[in-house]
């Protein structure tokens, strides 16, 4: 598929496939239209501490809605006591509302990428209780003690890079940390570009997740005649730019604070909760569900969501769910 003036080369490859294996994990769900008129559910029902401005017959659907996106084999049963449904002890209700407020956020806050289509639970959980493409940082493997025994990661084959030989956590240093992406000199010779090789290799092990997540090839975003030129790039590229520093804003401001919220089983290896990236998303399509908008039938999801903030001394870990 061309995406670019003629005669570049820029286009895209799509293997139809591939497109029909996908197709199916990108349908949206049936949805159940509620009336916004009513009583409402802070005033009917007890501890409703997001969504309580919602009429009862929304914030019901709502609630079924999400659990089929999230726990349908599980019910009500996986985030409430269903004694007492007004009551925290589980630690996956902690967490709902948490990512109810993350997806206000990112369907207010950052347009530049979800433009107008936006985010639902389902856009990440797709039926699992966990998003099936998160991250934790991996621990360091063990290497020698030699003299050229530093790998830099490398030559460790990871999903994360396409099984490549390139850094096998190219996560933690740009979807956590914010280390420079921009490798390129500006000059045929390297005049005072101080990045290294090995520098240069983490930031391809994350284009390489970032195609792959996308189901798309390198001229999706960039002009490959001039890779780091923004004015001969698509437009694409910005909608990833802003991508990246959403992904940021959520690992950071939503899943980091809540760390303690989760039982250990549901952390990783260093301790550390997951985390989102492109996959957790897009799931190998280009825009997910293909762009389609599921925000119609939720619009209360771009309401103004809370402040940002670590977790309650009252909020830490709780009643694990197995």
């Amino acid at each position: 598929v061309q995406n670019g003036f003629r005669g570049t080369g820029m286009a895209s490859v799509y293997n139809p496939r591939t497109l029909a294996a996908e197709a199916e994990k990108n349908e949206v769900p049936a949805s159940i239209p509620a009336a916004a008129d009513g009583p409402k559910a802070g005033a009917v029902y007890k501890n409703v501490k997001v969504l309580g401005n919602l009429s009862v017959a929304q914030f019901t659907n709502f609630m079924v809605s999400m659990t089929s996106w999230v726990a349908p084999e599980q019910g009500c049963a996986y985030c409430h006591n269903v004694a007492n449904f007004a009551e925290d002890a589980n630690y996956t209700k902690i967490v709902s509302r948490k990512m109810i407020q993350m997806t206000q956020r990112i369907n207010v806050e950052w347009k530049s990428h979800v433009a107008e289509t936006g985010v639902t639970c389902y856009t990440c959980h797709r039926g699992n209780n966990i998003p099936q493409n998160v991250w934790f940082t991996d621990p360091a493997k063990p290497q020698g003690s030699g003299f050229l025994s530093g790998k830099n990661g490398q030559n460790t084959p990871s999903p994360s890079v396409g099984l490549s030989d390139l850094p096998y956590d190219p996560f933690t240093p740009y979807l956590l940390k914010a280390e420079n992406i921009r490798m390129n000199g500006p000059t045929a010779l390297p005049t005072g570009n101080k990045n290294s090789i090995q520098d240069t290799e983490k930031v391809f092990g994350l284009m390489v997740h970032m195609s792959k997540s996308l189901g798309v090839n390198c001229a999706y975003c960039h002009n490959t005649r001039s890779m780091p030129e923004w004015s001969q790039s698509p437009p694409q590229r910005m909608t990833a730019w802003y991508g990246i520093r959403m992904a940021r804003d959520i690992n950071n401001n939503y899943m980091v604070p809540i760390t303690n919220v989760f039982p250990a089983h549901r952390l990783g290896p260093e301790g550390d909760v997951a985390k989102a990236n492109c996959a957790t998303c897009h799931q190998g399509a280009y825009k997910p569900l293909y762009g389609v908008s599921m925000l119609k039938d939720y619009p209360f999801l771009t309401g103004t969501p809370a402040p940002r903030a670590a977790p309650k001394s009252d909020e830490k870990k709780t009643v694990a769910m197995k």
